[in-house]
This record gives C-alpha cells, structure tokens and sequence, in this order.
C-alpha cells in the first residue's frame, strides 16, 4: 500500500521559509514524478510543483516561481519543497502526491496523480 507523509509545515511570518518534507513507501519512488498541491480555506486544490521521476524536470506555479523550489532524493524515498519569501497567500494545506502513470515528467492536474499524503499546515502571517 502506497503512503505518503508530509511534514514540515507551521506558522511562520511573512518572508520567512519553511522546507516540506514527503516522506514515500509502498512503491518504487525512483519510477515516479511527485507533486505538491495545497488548498486554502475556501478555495479549490491547486497545483504548486513538480517534479519528473529522475528530477530532471520541475514545473511550478507561476505565483511560486523564482520563491519555491522542488526537490527529491529517491535515495531517501522523499520529496521536498522549499518555499521562500513567504506570503500570507500561501497559506494553505499542502499535500504531496505521485503521479500515475511510470517515468512520468510530473503532471500540473489533481487527476493525474493517484495517491495522496493527509497534508500538512502551512501559515504565514503579515
């Protein structure tokens, strides 16, 4: 059984960092792109990063770019994301996810990723 386990989120002040951790098992994590996706109260999921199974890709919002960077090391089975310069605007649950299909480049939709970690709060106060 795939499980996927976030952490690292919090309450930070705006500007501030936080590195997400997703933590993988259940599946070989090498063979697949992770993203990470985050909902905010009220709003719908939406997409924040990518990256491919051999990380060589990485796709990101465009509101995200240049502030948050995608990572993995398929040594460890994890997935990272370092966000930077942080905004009251990223407050959000964030979730992590892989995607479903094998040696993928990493997808920008919710229905292209299959399994799903419980998320993790991310606060950022002004």
């Amino acid at each position: 059984q795939v499980q996927l386990v976030e952490s690292g989120g919090g309450l930070v002040q705006a500007g501030g960092s936080l590195r997400l951790s997703c933590a993988a098992s259940g599946r070989t994590f090498s063979n697949y792109a992770m993203g990470w996706f985050r909902q905010a109260p009220g709003k719908e999921r939406e997409f924040v990063a990518a990256i491919s199974w051999g990380g060589g890709t990485r796709y990101y919002k465009n509101t995200v770019e240049g502030r948050f960077t995608i990572s993995r090391d398929n040594a460890k089975n994890t997935v990272y994301l370092q966000m930077n310069s942080l905004k009251p605007d990223d407050t959000a649950i964030y979730y992590c996810a892989t995607q479903r299909v094998s040696f993928g480049t990493g997808a920008l939709r919710a229905d292209d990723y299959d399994y799903w970690g419980q998320g993790t709060q991310v606060t950022v106060s002004s």
